[in-house]
């Protein structure tokens, strides 16, 4: 029997959950803008951190320079007065 608020030749409506054939997971637009954001957020920091350079006193690139890769450590502590 049709409905009495809908013509009887019109379509059945799609937007409900109890008839609707389940069309897949998909997350919601927030999470995925941020995810979008923390990517971003990553890159430009990688960025910005590969432009700079080391920040630290005697770093040195994980390369090979040909120099026997003898260490960058000094000797002594960090100890204070007394």
């Amino acid at each position: 029997m049709p409905s009495p608020t809908r013509p009887s030749g019109s379509p059945e409506p799609t937007g409900g959950r109890a008839g609707s054939a389940p069309r897949g997971w998909r997350p919601p637009p927030a999470l995925l803008a941020f995810l979008a954001l923390l990517a971003v957020v990553f890159v430009v920091s990688y960025q910005v951190g590969d432009s700079v350079g080391p920040v630290a006193p005697g770093m040195r690139s994980s390369t090979s320079d040909g120099d026997g890769g003898s260490g960058g450590g000094h000797g002594g502590g960090h100890g204070g007065h007394g």
